[in-house]
């Protein structure tokens, strides 16, 4: 797993001045979307897309398949570009920042390891509907794509 590039002293000053790009995972399962529960701070006991920033010189397909091994402990294969998110609550909810996501829909992987949560989401949760709880940015976006991605 790769290292944070900055500590997040670091991370907010720069995010505090430039837009962060991200990618946002829709995982398709046999199950259902795989979604985790936040336990940060921010949209703590939200249901949201496992998501992750995009790196400097990191390609963004690296990006997504770092970020689902990352968080979700699993391999994924990126099936296309549904769209983006721009996160305008953030700002409000974190006290500062604004983030665009570049949202996949992913299938799993072959080499495929059990799903887990990590530091930062403490479950995660499959649903052919969406549960009530999600970020509202994500929230309107996957209802935008729902009957595409065909859960």
């Amino acid at each position: 797993m790769n290292k944070k590039p900055f500590s997040p002293e670091e991370f907010k000053e720069i995010y505090s001045r430039a837009t962060r790009l991200c990618v946002d995972l829709v995982i398709k399962t046999p199950k259902g979307l795989a979604l985790s529960l936040r336990s940060l701070s921010s949209w703590k006991g939200y249901w949201h897309l496992p998501g992750g920033t995009v790196f400097y010189k990191e390609k963004i397909i690296d990006t997504v398949r770092r970020v689902a091994l990352e968080e979700l402990g699993i391999s994924v294969n990126v099936d296309k570009l549904l769209g983006y998110v721009e996160y305008v609550s953030e700002e409000k909810e974190r006290g500062f920042g604004y983030t665009v996501a570049m949202v996949f829909l992913c299938s799993l992987g072959k080499d495929k390891i059990d799903m887990k949560s990590n530091e930062e989401a403490s479950e995660v949760g499959f649903f052919k509907e969406l549960p009530d709880n999600v970020i509202d940015e994500q929230r309107v976006f996957l209802e935008s794509v729902w009957r595409e991605i065909n859960i």
